[in-house]
């Protein structure tokens, strides 16, 4: 409510809208067109969260320094809380809850879960979203390698040894199931 003020009275009005309008978006996340009215600076992050419910995509920092929010924009990593929404309109979104095949979990995730590649599990979507990038780039030979293409992505619980054993146990598990390895 706003509060005008003339000589003797004083009277509420209703607040008017301050800030950019509202515009309907189409994401496309998981394979799937979803429909949401954001403001154009609304984050993809936010608009996953807030507006289509999708919250295995965690908000950290927000300001893009901690990697929880790593998403895939057109099989590509990014900050989702440093990309606008609109911005993602007509491109292919990939957010934790579409790694899996079904029930099955994406070697990663299932190598996460045998190397107690988590403790507080925070960071974990986001790891989960760059490991996955860093072995399909092919960024993933040896461990220092491994810690430098996921440097971007932090954890506060300081699992990064079994976070490296996980993403080269699925590394070898994806290879093995490419043909890559006996």
């Amino acid at each position: 409510m706003s509060i005008e003020q003339s000589p003797g009275r004083i009277s509420a009005q209703p607040a008017e809208f301050i800030g950019p309008s509202r515009i309907m978006a189409t994401l496309r996340v998981n394979g799937h067109d979803h429909f949401a009215v954001l403001e154009p600076r609304t984050s993809l992050l936010d608009a996953l969260r807030e507006h289509l419910h999708l919250t295995g995509t965690k908000k950290g920092c927000d300001q893009g320094g901690c990697g929880a929010c790593t998403v895939w924009l057109d099989n590509r990593r990014v900050l989702s809380c440093l990309t606008l929404a609109l911005a993602a309109e007509g491109r292919e979104i990939t957010t934790i809850e579409g790694v899996a095949d079904g029930e099955a979990l994406h070697p990663v995730q299932q190598a996460f879960l045998e190397a107690d590649g988590f403790q507080c599990g925070y960071c974990t979507s986001g790891q989960i979203m760059s490991a996955i990038k860093c072995i399909e780039e092919g960024h993933a030979g040896s461990e220092a390698e491994i810690a430098e293409w996921m440097s971007g992505n932090i954890c506060r619980c300081a699992a990064y040894q079994n976070i490296r054993d996980a993403v080269c146990t699925a590394r070898d598990a994806m290879n093995r199931a490419a043909g890559e390895l006996p």
